[in-house]
């Protein structure tokens, strides 16, 4: 007989199967905690969770009569994210039209816009139409031959509004996205506020965005990429308040027991509808107006969709469905999806109203004629000319889309954008002592430059609190951290499909309202939780405000190279912490920054 020491069975020991621990017991040595499961415990609680009422106490420490002190904690849900956006909008808008010039691919939208809003579709301009533009006060006439762009309408209309308001000048195209950028920060107060069901949290999210130098530099630049951001956090914004909503009225049909509480129920919570769920079709609007910016707005379709799908069936779950898998594809995605796909779908074809209204004699939009020339004849005749020439258009700028690779000075791989490896320079210029705000003392000429990068404290913090919330998704099921998850990577890792293309640093600003609020997440977590004692709690605070006052002195100090002030190339150079912050080999220029421009005699194509 073998002996137990001796033995190679390495299962000795081990209790039976029906004794072994789950694979949730066996997760808790890396922090799994499931979801507490009390009998007595109301499930409209987990449902719809009540908001954290802050304390009047700080009022009354104030002096402020208490009264005054309970309307202002009711009343803190609008004003702190209030004064947070008011704080945004006072840096975005301080000296909006400097540099008074048309800095990076200003060059090409600022003019788009001008066309759009005129003519309805965009035109080839000269080679010297930005002198002409600036020194004109925009009072240049129109050309008159169609261009060839491959980037959809919406977000050139939304600066071409700007324009019409105040001008064809920086001030005047720069306008529309300062306002977004500013109301961006509303947003994610509010959208912070509801997620972590904490103003103080909501607010410290925007608060964090207000001061990062990527959405500073591009919420007072009229690209594109501001105006995406801006439609995909609203539609996001529009998810959350109808899964709320959603999920107070399947809270509001369960049955009560004879104390009142609220008890799971599998007939009402599988058979239950949730109605037309208005904000369901706000978001495939605000999807479709992102998709119209910039198509990489599919990817974010795509992964928003997903997320209220699994949303729904986590509802169903706690209400007590035992299938709720069965019960949401039953109840909820058919309208879920005719609430999002059609409607963002629509949403773009209507974009390009100005085009398809424009003359098929050959002077209106480019390709605008196609269908009744080049495209005569095959299987598709019996559709509209102007949806065949659509059709057309879009299919050449797929084409250009996926075979774009020409090399760029300013391109960077998407596994360098989280740690800033490769910002880019929108605008330099290097002006003599005493001149464009060089002081006449400086020795040599200064340098200034827009730069558009991330405020850095705030961006190398995010990368531990992106790894925080995926360990809080996966091992704690916290459904906020998977939302953040999501929109994290919905606007992400699309770009690592295409590392061979050229494509840029800032196309990161669509994904960084969620790097705040993963930032605002680890924070909170430093805090601790209200249960905490007073020394953790204090600790805990102490930690967190001090990351955040060197996150706002780290935005104060490459102010300068965020708003293109003269400074002396000694600052300079001081604030090029990377080599890779500077010019194309990590030294000062010698002149402005080359844009991304045009590849052969077509506008800038990056998606």
């Amino acid at each position: 007989m073998t002996s137990t020491a001796s033995s190679t069975d390495t299962r000795q020991g081990q209790a039976p199967l029906d004794q072994r621990p789950s694979w949730q017991q066996r997760l808790r040595r890396f922090g799994y905690h499931g979801q507490p499961r009390s009998d007595a415990r109301d499930v409209r609680d987990r449902l719809v969770p009540p908001y954290t009422e802050p304390s009047p106490r700080l009022w009354a420490a104030l002096g402020v009569p208490h009264p005054l002190a309970v309307r202002l904690v009711r009343w803190s849900g609008w004003i702190g994210p209030l004064l947070v956006t008011l704080l945004a909008g006072v840096l975005r808008f301080w000296n909006l039209g400097s540099p008074r010039a048309v800095i990076f691919d200003e060059t090409y939208y600022a003019k788009d816009a001008w066309a759009l809003v005129h003519r309805g579709f965009e035109l080839n301009w000269n080679k010297n139409a930005n002198d002409l533009v600036l020194s004109s006060g925009g009072h240049i006439t129109l050309p008159t031959d169609a261009a060839y762009v491959v980037h959809p309408p919406v977000g050139k209309y939304v600066i071409g509004l700007g324009e019409l308001m105040f001008g064809f000048d920086p001030f005047g195209w720069r306008f529309m996205t300062a306002l977004l950028g500013t109301l961006s920060v509303l947003l994610l107060c509010r959208i912070g506020r509801r997620l972590f069901r904490s103003t103080f949290l909501g607010c410290l999210a925007g608060a964090l965005m207000a001061v990062d130098g990527l959405h500073f530099v591009m919420s007072r630049t009229a690209l594109l990429d501001g105006v995406l951001m801006f439609f995909v956090l609203a539609a996001f914004g529009c998810l959350l308040v109808d899964r709320d909503r959603a999920r107070a009225k399947l809270a509001a049909a369960l049955p009560l027991d004879e104390d009142g509480r609220a008890r799971p129920d599998r007939h009402t919570a599988e058979t239950a509808r949730l109605g037309r769920r208005p904000w369901r079709w706000a978001a495939g609007l605000m999807l479709g107006l992102a998709i119209g910016t910039k198509w990489n707005g599919l990817y974010i379709l795509a992964a928003f969709c997903l997320m209220a799908v699994l949303w729904d069936v986590g509802s169903r779950r706690v209400a007590g469905a035992r299938h709720p898998y069965a019960a949401v594809l039953k109840r909820d995605t058919g309208l879920a999806f005719l609430a999002t796909v059609p409607v963002a779908l629509l949403t773009y074809v209507l974009s390009w109203t100005g085009w398809i209204l424009s003359a098929t004699n050959g002077s209106g939009g480019y390709f605008r004629n196609w269908a009744a020339t080049s495209g005569k004849g095959g299987s598709w005749t019996f559709l509209p000319d102007w949806l065949r020439s659509l059709w057309h258009y879009e299919h050449q700028v797929y084409e250009f889309h996926v075979g774009l690779s020409s090399p760029h000075t300013y391109q960077s791989n998407p596994w360098s954008w989280l740690v800033l490896g490769r910002p880019v320079s929108y605008f330099y210029e290097s002006p003599a002592p005493g001149k464009d705000g060089c002081p006449a003392d400086a020795g040599e000429k200064c340098a200034r430059e827009v730069l558009a990068l991330g405020t850095p404290m705030l961006w190398w913090v995010a990368c531990f609190a992106v790894l925080y919330v995926l360990w809080r998704w996966f091992f704690r099921r916290d459904w906020r951290a998977g939302a953040i998850a999501c929109g994290i990577a919905a606007g992400y890792l699309p770009w690592f499909m295409y590392q061979e293309r050229t494509i840029f640093f800032f196309y990161a600003v669509v994904f960084l309202p969620f790097l705040c609020l993963a930032v605002a997440m680890l924070l909170g977590a430093i805090i601790g939780p209200p249960r905490s004692s007073d020394t953790r709690r204090v600790a805990g605070a102490t930690a967190a405000g001090v990351l955040v006052l060197l996150i706002t002195w780290n935005f104060i100090y490459f102010w300068p190279i965020y708003t293109g002030q003269a400074i002396p190339i000694d600052d300079w150079r001081s604030r090029m912490w990377l080599d890779t912050w500077g010019g194309p080999s990590g030294t000062p220029r010698r002149g402005p920054p080359a844009s991304p421009g045009r590849a052969a005699a077509v506008r800038r194509t990056t998606a």
